[in-house]
């Protein structure tokens, strides 16, 4: 029997009052990934991520004498409550709960279940930690920073290679898996997009500023020959060996790009998501919608897309706080007051 039949033919059998077979905490587990892929067609690293999530609550609740299916909703909470107690962050406590959710709904689909113990459990606020947004001049630093170790034609080819992969992560607001999975075929820059490949394999088009269609130009007609050195490859951004640059290598170039930004000071690295974030913060910041933005992000939801209000409204307050007259100074009510 294909994996993915098991919830048809199972609810058949609760139709005609059959009794469906107890299944294990790992056979439950397998069955919801086979879901999750075959149904669901979600990426390989998002199934991962969902399996990781259920197996350490399906450990917990067998250290508490209970398998997936008799779990209630006081085994959710005090499941929470130990991550938090484990100084596990707000976001990462919210996604494994959506997992749960996710596992829960499925198995009240599949007859497995009678009541949801995910059920009226509100999720962690994830708006706590504001994400990392960096500055335009500290974007243009990053680009100008960039700049050949040597005379030869490899360290020119790297240099426009490593500047158009920071023009193309801030300008289409790409994860490091979409922008390495690019391939010379996604660009259209007559148009001025890029077809971007996102979670779940979905197709989305990316819109290019000008200077990141200028970059790509420069990359592929001055940089991408010298690096294939006669070879072929589809695959856009390449190594010196031809082949498809690693997410470590990406993560690599811009933290280097940042640290000569800002004169080695560590503390200030920017990485790839930063770069995303910026993208997104940027456009909020000069009034674009948010309905764009989550189109731009390939956001699967809005509510993930809502975040960059909230750093928006950050920012105004700073700049607030900053630089009007009433808010750098106490108010003489104020004063009285303090003594």
């Amino acid at each position: 029997m294909p994996s993915h039949s098991f919830g048809i033919e199972y609810r058949d059998a609760a139709l005609h009052n059959v009794e469906m077979p107890v299944l294990s905490n790992q056979n439950l587990l397998e069955n919801f990934k086979s879901y999750l892929t075959a149904e669901k067609g979600l990426a390989r690293l998002s199934v991962e991520s969902y399996s990781h999530d259920l197996q350490q609550f399906a450990e917990f609740a067998e250290k508490n004498n209970r398998t997936l299916l008799q779990a209630e909703r006081p085994n959710v909470l005090a499941f929470l409550e130990e991550l938090t107690h484990n100084n596990v962050e707000s976001r990462s406590r919210a996604r494994k709960l959506s997992a749960l959710r996710h596992f829960y709904k499925f198995l009240l689909l599949d007859k497995r279940i009678k009541r949801d113990p995910t059920l009226n459990i509100e999720s962690p606020k994830q708006w706590k930690v504001l994400p990392k947004s960096l500055a335009l001049d500290e974007i243009d630093r990053m680009l100008g920073s960039i700049k050949p170790k040597g005379d030869d034609p490899r360290s020119h080819a790297l240099a426009l290679r490593d500047r158009c992969i920071l023009e193309v992560i801030y300008a289409a607001g790409l994860r490091v898996s979409e922008l390495i999975s690019l391939r010379t075929s996604d660009l259209n820059l007559e148009a001025g997009y890029v077809i971007v490949r996102g979670k779940g394999d979905k197709e989305r088009i990316a819109p290019l500023g000008k200077s990141a269609q200028q970059a790509i130009i420069n990359y592929v007609k001055n940089a991408r020959t010298v690096l294939t050195r006669g070879k072929t490859s589809a695959v856009l951004f390449i190594d010196l060996s031809g082949t498809a640059l690693t997410r470590q290598r990406i993560w690599q170039i811009v933290k280097r790009a940042s640290r000569a930004a800002n004169n080695g000071e560590s503390r200030r690295t920017a990485s790839p998501h930063s770069l995303r974030h910026s993208c997104a913060t940027h456009m909020v910041d000069n009034g674009a919608d948010l309905r764009t933005v989550q189109t731009i992000l390939g956001h699967a939801d809005i509510s993930t897309t809502q975040i960059y209000t909230h750093v928006a409204a950050e920012q105004l307050k700073q700049v607030f706080r900053a630089k009007h007259p009433r808010a750098r100074k106490r108010t003489l009510s104020e004063e009285k007051l303090h003594g």
